[in-house]
């Protein structure tokens, strides 16, 4: 069947669109013909068109016949393109508003800043909640170096790569979130043989078999879930990370394998590593970094969610290359057997020690430290240090859970900081 045909299948309510949208053009042509053709000015015989003498409007002045038509038509028209229009747009629109409110919203999100973020866990999965409020053009750049918990099981009896923090972006990013993060998030019990696995895990899993590639399988599940944006893995290749970690009271280091390993190591993390030490970049992540107006490193844990992106030499020789703004955001708390008792001076040691700090433009951090910590943690503060770099602080802080970044807060914080340097966007 035709595709023009198919249009015509009941049940999809545009026919009767169709219809009134056909008399409106049928009526404003008669009444363009009325004031064209001049038809009134002949006798009755010699009517150019016969079927418009209508006697019913004859004793209608000539003017007002005209209007008749050409507003009847107009108007049928105008109706007929709008109820088309509800019929197509109906299954996709939220009940809860307006047409037009939705695609001014979509187009100037579709027409927003290019924005790259990289890190790993739930702190970039909160960065992306609320950039998304502020453009579609995101690209979620995450590490695949985690071997722990239901991800780690995953790798090793399916040999893919780990999903679970690609699970966690693609339902931050995701256009129905509040249903959609609390499937993929669903974690199985143990009576069901698929303990402590969760949902989104298994899901990506299978896609990636269905479709022959780990890659493809993540597109594929944010087509699924309607993501505005992409979720990138840093690399396709198996990569274990490694950390070398000063015992405590001691000056002896020992070597520490596996990203679940590291921070349950009693001691201090001097330095971390990837094996192989050399994996190459996922093309698409290049591209992405280049083509960036904002690249947003963190937040998330600097050890074993932050520092394996920059590991990978290809995406550390794009991010030095790139001409985006580069942003580094600091945890808002310490985090145990990490970054217990560092200050945001010792995070910044940190970068400069793996890929040197001057990489990043700007250092953003919080600055409101109330509210009560879980037991071990910290607050990360700005100490005399750090004042020489280049920072800045704001009120970053979750209430609810003020160990945590606000969505909200650190989004604008940073499109605000973007658009001071390149000014906003103009439709």
């Amino acid at each position: 069947m035709s595709t023009w045909l198919r249009w015509l299948v009941p049940g999809l309510g545009v026919k009767r669109w169709f219809g009134i949208l056909l008399a409106g053009v049928t009526l404003l042509g008669v009444g363009v013909a009325y004031f064209l053709l001049d038809i009134y000015r002949t006798t009755p015989g010699e009517d150019l068109l016969p079927v418009l003498n209508v006697a019913t409007l004859r004793f209608f002045p000539r003017p007002v016949r005209v209007i008749i038509f050409i507003a009847l038509g107009l108007g049928l028209v105008i109706w007929g393109f709008w109820g088309l229009n509800r019929a197509l747009l109906n299954p996709f629109l939220r009940k809860d508003r307006h047409l037009v409110d939705q695609i001014a919203e979509f187009r100037r999100l579709e027409r927003g800043s290019r924005v790259v973020v990289m890190g790993g866990g739930h702190g970039q999965a909160t960065l992306l909640r609320g950039l998304k409020t502020h453009t579609y053009n995101l690209t979620a750049i995450v590490t695949v170096a985690d071997d722990g918990g239901s991800s780690g099981r995953l790798r090793q009896s399916l040999g893919i790569l780990p999903p679970g923090d690609i699970r966690n972006c693609l339902a931050a990013l995701s256009n129905d979130e509040a249903l959609l993060a609390q499937l993929f998030q669903y974690r199985f019990n143990n009576d069901t043989g698929l303990d402590g696995h969760s949902f989104g895990n298994l899901f990506i899993s299978a896609l990636a078999d269905v479709t022959g590639s780990f890659e493809e399988a993540v597109a594929e599940s944010g087509r699924v879930l309607s993501v505005h944006g992409r979720v990138l893995p840093a690399t396709l290749h198996n990569i274990k990370l490694v950390a070398d970690v000063q015992l405590p009271n001691t000056m002896n280091q020992i070597r520490v394998e596996g990203e679940s390993s590291i921070p349950e190591m009693p001691g201090r993390v001097r330095r971390v590593y990837l094996e192989p030490n050399n994996p190459p970049a996922f093309p698409p992540v290049i591209q992405a970094i280049l083509a960036a107006d904002l690249i947003v490193v963190g937040p998330g844990s600097l050890y074993t969610s932050i520092l394996p992106n920059l590991l990978v030499p290809d995406l550390l020789a794009a991010l030095r290359s790139s001409r985006a703004l580069k942003v580094y955001v600091v945890n808002i708390a310490t985090q145990p057997g990490e970054t217990s008792d560092y200050g945001v001076s010792e995070h910044i040691s940190v970068l400069a020690d793996h890929i040197d700090e001057a990489v990043f433009d700007i250092i953003v951090c919080n600055n409101r430290h109330d509210g009560i910590l879980p037991k071990g943690v910290e607050w990360v503060k700005i100490d005399e240090q750090a004042a020489t770099h280049p920072v800045y602080s704001a009120d970053l802080l979750d209430v609810e859970h003020p160990w945590r970044h606000d969505s909200e807060k650190l989004a604008k914080v940073l499109m605000d900081l973007l658009y001071e340097r390149t000014g906003p966007l103009i439709d």
